[in-house]
């Protein structure tokens, strides 16, 4: 089977996770190109070369710790003359490369979905955030989370639309609502599959954007506890917290030893911690529902503790509550990614069989 696989740009978890799939059809026979943008663009062309090509996509700006709305829209419309005769000379590439696609996988992204629409390829969807739509939530939302639940969820029914088939990776399982809809385990990185966790003496703690000044600092209030920091990309030593530089071998590393994780509410990092048995103290990004969703999630399976914000009484909070969530945290089972695999290859023949 000849397949369009569609990555986005923004982070780097759709990448990693869908390095993971590629692979899986590729040792499975089938023929794959792949479209990405900017750092996941990057990272697949140097694991895949020749079955790259580069895209424009879209991207989230923050002001201060949030996601800035304004700042987004702006950035957006900056650049879409150029980024949309890019994708189009794009578009006009693969149609010439006299290559005919019989299918389109799209992890959450737009253009893979456009060409398969204009092609009348059947799409199967496989990305986290679908679950927003495609599920009955089963955590109360708050008020004052409803309006960016409900802009999200927005946003994910507009995205796909009308896919074959959604496989949905998810640590938790809210029942499904709409049909087409398989709830998967979150796709697992084989640097991840081959660890054996340990216990160690370190907290790993993962800051994505560096605007929390006082990190260090709030950390230093803890000094009977040591930090394993990554998100600063610095080599430093401050007492008790140690700022790491970025390297993906020692920061799975400190992962796979550390006694517990504390992130925001990203959900690659979680789905790994879970994976792994470490109990995650989660902080959500402000105005990202799906991170919210995750981190309130967190807290009701018994795996961690959600807060708003860090501060040295929150952690100390999360630290000494430890025990029930790694008890919690056994009970979870999962077999590498064979359950996603399977499902996929039975969607694959399903879609192809229903053209």
């Amino acid at each position: 089977m000849n397949i369009l696989y569609g990555v986005p740009g923004e982070g780097l978890g759709h990448a990693t996770r869908s390095k993971v799939i590629i692979r899986h059809l590729l040792e499975q026979g089938h023929e794959v190109q792949v479209v990405s943008s900017s750092r996941a663009y990057q990272l697949l062309a140097a694991n895949f070369p020749g079955r790259v090509h580069e895209i424009k996509g879209f991207h989230l700006a923050y002001k201060e710790l949030t996601v800035s709305k304004s700042r987004t829209a702006a950035r957006t419309l900056r650049t879409a003359p150029d980024n949309l005769r890019l994708n189009f000379q794009r578009y006009r590439d693969l149609l010439d490369q006299g290559q005919r696609f019989d299918l389109v996988v799209s992890d959450f992204e737009s253009f893979s979905y456009f060409f398969a629409k204009t092609q009348r390829l059947p799409v199967v969807s496989i990305d986290n955030m679908q679950v927003i739509s495609r599920s009955k939530l089963d955590v109360a939302i708050p008020a004052e989370e409803r309006g960016n639940f409900e802009l999200a969820r927005g946003i994910v029914r507009a995205k796909l639309p009308r896919a074959a088939h959604y496989l949905v990776t998810t640590f938790f399982y809210p029942p499904t609502s709409k049909p087409d809809t398989t709830l998967v385990p979150p796709i697992i990185r084989p640097e991840i599959l081959a660890q054996r966790p340990t216990c160690g003496p370190h907290v790993l703690v993962y800051q994505s954007s560096t605007n929390q000044r006082d990190l260090v600092s709030l950390l230093q209030q803890l000094p009977q506890q040591t930090f394993h920091v990554y998100g600063f990309n610095r080599d430093e030593e401050h007492g008790n917290v140690r700022l790491r530089p970025f390297s993906e071998a020692g920061f799975i590393e400190d992962l796979a030893s550390a006694r517990a994780v504390v992130t925001n509410g990203g959900f690659s990092l979680i789905s790994e911690a879970v994976y792994l048995g470490k109990p995650v103290c989660a902080v959500p990004i402000p105005a990202q529902f799906e991170q919210w969703l995750n981190a309130a999630e967190i807290e009701q399976l018994g795996y961690g503790r959600r807060f708003s914000h860090i501060t040295a009484d929150n952690l100390k909070a999360f630290l000494y509550d430890l025990t029930p969530f790694e008890q919690a945290l056994s009970q979870y089972r999962q077999e590498g990614n064979e359950e996603l695999f399977q499902a996929l290859d039975a969607v694959l023949v399903g879609a192809m069989s229903d053209q």
